[in-house]
């Protein structure tokens, strides 16, 4: 079954959205590694990574559905940040446009009957649950730290610890 036309573009621009979702998380490692806080910096290139994957995710499903592949160019991401809180809350405030972004995709799905994409999407629904409360509980922990500078050090050996786990294949 082709995919629609307004379908495909959505997608495209969602590949593209979830490109600069990697820079940006790139970006924010740099950050992070200039700042002497690798373990920080480590939980954003898992983080980079994951969303590579996410974008990998809807390049595939497109292709699938014999719709073509438009990419476009991604703008270039902040490069400066205050601290380690200024750039948690900035990611925070970006998964949450990103679950704008997938559920507007998800009521384009619904709109156009397109039952495949609605399934397709439903993943994503329950991963931007994840990544919004994964980005907000690093919020919540470095605003219970403010005024104790050790606890970032500590924060740091915590957030060492996260790995890639690429998402499964469709169907698996």
């Amino acid at each position: 079954m082709t995919i629609s036309s307004k379908m495909a573009d959505a997608i495209n621009k969602q590949i593209n959205a979830e490109m600069y979702s990697a820079y940006m998380y790139l970006s924010m490692a740099a950050w992070f590694e200039k700042e002497n806080l690798p373990g920080f910096a480590g939980w954003m290139k898992v983080q980079t990574q994951e969303e590579m994957a996410h974008a990998m995710k809807f390049y595939e499903y497109l292709l699938e559905r014999q719709g073509v592949v438009k990419l476009a160019a991604i703008d270039g991401p902040p490069t400066d940040w205050k601290n380690p809180l200024n750039i948690f809350q900035d990611a925070l405030k970006h998964e949450q446009k990103v679950t704008a972004l997938i559920n507007g995709l998800t009521d384009l799905a619904i709109a156009e009957k397109d039952h495949a994409s609605q399934i397709f999407l439903q993943w994503f629904v329950t991963e931007q649950v994840e990544e919004e409360a994964s980005a907000d509980a690093i919020v919540q922990k470095l605003k219970l730290m403010a005024g104790a500078p050790g606890g970032i050090f500590m924060l740091d050996k915590e957030l060492a610890g996260r790995t890639f786990n690429p998402p499964a294949a469709a169907g698996d």
